[in-house]
């Protein structure tokens, strides 16, 4: 397994990081825990949450993938063997179950770090993220910015900021990212930093051969910033494991269970992912390890959040870590990818 230093720390982590948010609905407590023993032992070392999983998001459920890593962690007492990643869910329409009137407010943040120390069972998570911004934006799939009037946000960024850099100091947090964040609000928020308030080190979006907008802008910014790209949904929701085009997916699949997570399963995406699917067998491989791959070795990304509800995905997906694409099927990538270009946004 290959390490990487988080940008502006001695922080080393594995270039795979398990992604957690199918424990506690798709996977069982004892299925999670086998998770996190298969991946640790296997070189993983950085593992990923949030106050809201697992997703779907929904009352009855928030909470409890922290919960699960928690009970891990005091079982096997392995807390200080893992970088521990977790995110405070930011407003929208699935996170009114989680606190009234939903913000990064001083008081929003310090509820949400006090609750996931308690389900995580410790004292200190490595990087908390935003889990996605207060104000209205394109994400999730939509294409394009459209400005709202009504929209009577307030700039915060400086309060947000004074308010991490409190756990900071408390020690409850060691540093602090992004996620689902555009170039503007990186920059906003890089440039809101100063020795008194803590530097945004990472972000968390979306990337993969169906999704590739984050080149546009953010990679750019990672690159001059020094800010690392912590790549989710590398397979688009499993569509890129060539799995549902072979009619192969297990009944309890996540596009079988939710088809509503149709974000990836367009036309245009469908016909990309078996171009992609005819290029991996064409050079041996299967399109899982040439979709992670892909991400794996992008110079702006710090690690490859994967996510598997067995362990025979588990072990394929840490696997890919060991896989180096040649120039000539990187091109034939590019091929496909300026075909048709990012379907699913």
């Amino acid at each position: 397994m290959e390490y990487r230093k988080l940008p502006h720390t001695d922080i080393a982590v594995s270039k795979i990081c398990l992604g957690t948010m199918t424990f506690g609905n798709q996977n069982t407590e004892a299925e999670g825990h086998q998770q996190m023993d298969y991946a640790l032992e296997n070189g993983v070392n950085f593992f990923d949450t949030a106050e809201l999983y697992p997703v779907p998001a929904s009352a009855p459920t928030q909470g409890e993938t922290e919960r699960i890593l928690g009970t891990w962690f005091k079982k096997t007492g392995h807390r200080d063997k893992i970088i521990l990643a977790s995110k405070v869910a930011g407003p929208g329409d699935y996170t009114k179950h989680i606190r009234k009137n939903l913000s990064f407010s001083k008081e929003h943040i310090d509820e949400a770090v006090h609750l996931s120390l308690k389900r995580l069972q410790t004292d200190y998570i490595d990087l908390y993220q935003l889990h996605w911004p207060e104000r209205d934006n394109n994400r999730f799939g939509q294409r394009g910015f459209e400005h709202n009037p009504e929209n009577l946000w307030v700039e915060n960024f400086e309060e947000v900021l004074d308010a991490l850099q409190a756990h900071i100091k408390a020690g409850n947090i060691r540093h602090v990212g992004l996620s689902n964040e555009t170039p503007w609000g990186m920059m906003r928020f890089l440039q809101a930093a100063d020795e008194n308030r803590p530097r945004m080190i990472t972000v968390q979006n979306p990337y993969s051969l169906l999704c590739r907008p984050f080149e546009v802008g953010n990679a750019e910014i990672c690159h001059y910033e020094k800010v690392g790209l912590l790549a989710y949904s590398p397979l688009a929701f499993g569509v890129l494991s060539g799995k549902y085009i072979r009619d192969t997916a297990a009944e309890n699949a996540r596009l079988k269970l939710f088809p509503r997570f149709n974000r990836y399963s367009s036309k245009q995406s469908t016909e990309a992912t078996r171009q992609y699917m005819a290029l991996a067998d064409a050079h041996g491989l299967s399109l899982t390890e040439m979709a992670l791959a892909f991400v794996n070795d992008r110079p702006f990304v710090s690690s490859n959040i994967i996510g598997a509800t067995n362990i025979e995905q588990l072990k394929e997906n840490i696997n890919s870590a060991g896989v180096t694409l040649s120039t000539s099927v990187l091109k034939e990538i590019d091929v496909i990818h300026n075909t048709i270009p990012d379907p699913a946004v």
